[in-house]
């Protein structure tokens, strides 16, 4: 709260997303360099993740079949090292998750696994350490995409390949990282026609909204930003849209996605958030947009209160993100529910049921709660793009 009060009193309000970005990431005060923040049934809010192991082994049976098949040269089969890239891997539950799955259940593909982790927190990364230490053979850190690609790929297994032109089958992955990248909120002013930024300013020593003025972020730019995220508003609808209308955008979603489309040299790029396409975030209910704060399983709209003590997110503008992922090269190959994308995934797994120890009444809940409609299932998300090598 200090660090942003001397901020906006030598600077003037802060532009919401920057806001948000000191709340969440802040190396000492951020919301999630806190280690006692957040998931599970003691903290703040449930993830898939926190309901059990059983999201990160159907994820391992998908990773197996997008990166198991062997590639031919000169007409023999040749075993090459493969990568799994995680983002937003928290304290690395979900790694451990899909590298045990995947040691158990396919040795030979995890023989050859590089398992890489994007993290440029030193604290978070000592977390995922902590967890995963049972896998430090398959598992390396990288601070960023740049790191990223200037990182040579790690040597895994004994099979791995001995020709360094053929790139290692990948898929990049994040699950829940989207929601909580910065956005910036915009609101309607049906009166001069254009769209205003909200900003955070000081009232009486306390943290309070504040439009930032049309020198700080000009109309122009707003609306070309919601053009950029797919939204397209006729004049007839702007004309009925209400004084005040607040919604977000994500510009800092799409620069990631954009840029992890750049550093997969052929496979797969996959999410799971909770998000919606461009047009729904325009509907009546939505007039005050989809951010939201969140501390002990509860909500709030007081987005304001505590920073770096409650959790803070908005939905994932999935349309904005296939875009940029397809002006990248990328083809659209699965955009569903987290539902319907996890109900398939068991049903290839019937052929396989030791792959998942038997059903039992705990494994069932789990997957109840993954995918039922009124807990996980609808308001989940999932984009998967390709690019062929």
């Amino acid at each position: 709260m200090e660090k942003m009060a001397v901020a906006i009193r030598q600077s003037g309000p802060l532009p919401f997303a920057r806001f948000m970005e000191l709340a969440l990431y802040c190396p000492v005060y951020g919301y999630y360099e806190q280690e006692a923040n957040s998931v599970g049934r003691a903290g703040d809010y449930m993830t898939s993740v926190s309901v059990g192991p059983l999201f990160g082994q159907l994820l391992a049976f998908q990773f197996a079949e997008w990166l198991a098949p062997a590639k031919r040269r000169n007409g023999k089969q040749e075993f090459s090292p493969v990568q799994l890239v995680e983002a937003g891997a928290h304290d690395g539950r979900l790694a451990a998750d899909i590298l045990g799955w995947l040691r158990q259940h396919r040795p030979q593909l995890f023989a050859r696994l590089n398992y890489r982790i994007l993290e440029p927190s030193p604290r978070r990364q000592a977390w995922q350490r902590r967890t995963l230490a049972d896998f430090a053979g398959h598992v390396t850190w990288e601070a960023d995409f740049e790191t990223l690609r200037r990182a040579k790929t790690p040597r895994a297994g004994r099979q791995a390949t001995n020709h360094p032109e053929q790139p290692a089958a990948c898929v990049i992955f994040s699950n829940e990282l989207m929601d909580a990248l910065p956005v910036r909120r915009i609101g309607w002013d049906a009166h001069a026609r254009v769209w205003f930024e909200w900003g955070v300013g000081l009232e009486d020593g306390r943290l309070a909204w504040k439009r930032m003025s049309p020198e700080q972020t000009a109309p122009a730019e707003l609306a070309g930003l919601l053009q950029q995220g797919g939204v397209e508003l006729s004049n007839e609808f702007l004309d009925v849209l209400p004084d005040g209308f607040t919604t977000e955008v994500g510009p800092a979603a799409v620069a990631w996605w954009r840029e992890a489309a750049g550093c997969l040299p052929h496979g797969r790029l996959m999410t799971l958030d909770y998000g919606l396409s461009a047009g729904e975030f325009f509907a009546p209910h939505r007039k005050d947009g989809t951010l939201r704060a969140y501390h002990r399983h509860r909500f709030s709209t007081d987005l304001l209160a505590n920073p770096g003590q409650q959790d803070l997110t908005a939905h994932v503008n999935f349309t904005a993100l296939q875009s940029a992922g397809e002006a990248a090269g990328l083809r659209t190959e699965t955009y569903t529910s987290q539902a319907d994308f996890l109900v398939g995934l068991l049903q290839r797994a019937a052929s396989e049921p030791e792959a998942f120890d038997g059903w039992d009444a705990q494994a069932l809940r789990q997957f109840k709660t993954l995918t039922h409609p009124e807990h996980l299932g609808r308001a989940f998300r999932v984009l998967v793009q390709t690019r062929a090598s």
